[in-house]
Formats: structure tokens, C-alpha cells, sequence
């Protein structure tokens, strides 16, 4: 009997490789990003600061957006919230023995917390203070959890979707897609809105959170199904 032929390897290297290089870059434009909040690059912080004073002044003259904006951050797009999506994902998978994707959800989850609240401690970095302050917030400032937990939860169910329902159509596809990116994009301009982060927090969330993801797709292998049996 002939041996089953070896699959094609695509000139990229196949998703492992795409992940890795895709890992690398924002890893590497993190650390950049990093190096700046840290030294307290002066481009950077007037930039941060001219943006956060021009939201701020517009969530005090309207408070009906700032509503909006409490309930969209505090409840909606809470990182508690996209844990609970994420972990209601993964009971699912574990459900229909998907043990490789189940094993990568909980690596991102977990990982991304602990570097979150690593990197936090580390650059120990203020948040904004206002004289009449939209929201408060714990914690340090870099970089935004709320960010980073969107970009990791919401690009991992994005994944899975794309895996486990490779033939839905076209208009479910957009639907899920642009969930995902009103989602991560929303939690990070509501954080700046109310003015409890500074724009590079958000962005800073958004690299690392999209490192981790990445990173750990390379490692766990999702799109990889168990062998037939012989």
C-alpha cells in the first residue's frame, strides 16, 4: 500500500509560519511603543494628551454620549464579559472534543491576563486625572486591558468561527467579522472617550493582545484535526 502524500506546503510556510511572522511584528512594534511610554517620549505623550484633552472636553458638553459610552465599557464590552464569551466558547469545544482549540482559548486567556497585569506593574504608567472626571479605573495605565482583552477574545472567537463553519455563507461571515471589529474598536475609542486610558494604552492593547493571540496560535495549532482512525 502507498504511503498518503505529503501535503503541500505553501511558499508562506504554511498558518504556523504566518502566525509566527504575524506575532513577531506586532511583538516587535509593541516593545517600540513600550520603549516610548516608558521613556516618556515627548511626541508621544503631547499626541496622547491633545487627544484625550479633546474627548474628554466633548464627553463633559454631552452627557447622553457618556452614558453610551459607560455602559458600552463597563457592560458590554467589559473584559469580564469577553472572558465569559470566551470561556462559554471553550466549554462548547470541550463538549464537541475539539481538545486542540479548546486548550488554545484558555492559553490566550490566561496568558493575556498575565502579561496584561506584568507589563502594568512594570511601566506602572498614570492614568489620565481630571478635575471632573467621566469614569474611574484600577490599576495602571499600559496597556489597556480592556483593549487587550477585546483584540485576544473577540479575534479568537473570529478564529474558531472560521474553523469549526468553513461553509457559512457569505452575509453570516460579514456579520461575525464586523462584530468582531466594532467590538475592538468600540472598547478602545469608549476608554479613551472616558477618558480612564491614554491612546497609546489602547494601541499598546490592541499589539499585545494581537501578539498573544498569534503567538499561541502557532503554538497550539488550531486549524491541526485529530487523525482518522486506520
Amino acid at each position: 500500500m502507498h504511503a498518503p502524500p505529503a501535503p503541500a506546503v505553501s511558499r508562506g510556510g504554511g498558518p504556523r509560519a504566518v502566525c509566527l511572522r504575524y506575532c513577531a511584528a506586532t511583538a516587535a512594534v509593541f516593545l517600540l511603543l513600550l520603549a516610548l511610554v516608558a521613556s516618556r517620549w515627548t511626541p508621544l505623550t503631547d499626541t496622547d494628551r491633545r487627544i484625550a484633552v479633546a474627548f474628554h472636553a466633548f464627553g463633559v458638553r454631552h452627557p447622553g454620549w457618556t452614558r453610551v459610552n459607560r455602559v458600552l465599557s463597563d457592560h458590554v464590552w467589559d473584559p469580564s464579559t469577553m472572558r465569559a464569551l470566551l470561556a462559554v466558547c471553550l466549554l462548547v469545544l470541550l463538549w464537541r472534543r475539539a481538545g486542540r482549540q479548546a486548550l488554545w482559548l484558555a492559553l490566550c486567556g490566561v496568558l493575556g491576563w498575565v502579561l496584561q497585569q506584568a507589563v502594568k506593574a512594570a511601566v506602572g504608567r498614570p492614568r489620565p486625572h481630571w478635575p471632573d472626571p467621566l469614569a474611574t479605573a484600577p490599576y495602571a495605565a499600559f496597556p489597556s486591558g480592556h483593549a487587550m482583552t477585546a483584540a485576544i477574545s473577540c479575534g479568537a472567537l473570529v478564529w474558531v468561527f472560521r474553523l469549526r463553519c468553513p461553509g457559512a455563507g457569505r452575509l453570516p461571515r460579514a456579520a461575525v467579522w464586523s462584530l468582531a471589529a466594532v467590538s475592538v474598536a468600540g472598547v478602545g475609542l469608549t476608554r479613551v472617550y472616558l477618558g480612564v486610558h491614554w491612546p497609546s494604552d489602547v494601541v499598546g492593547g490592541w499589539l499585545l493582545g494581537a501578539a498573544v493571540l498569534t503567538g499561541t496560535a502557532a503554538l497550539c495549532q488550531p486549524w491541526r484535526t485529530p487523525a482518522p482512525p486506520p
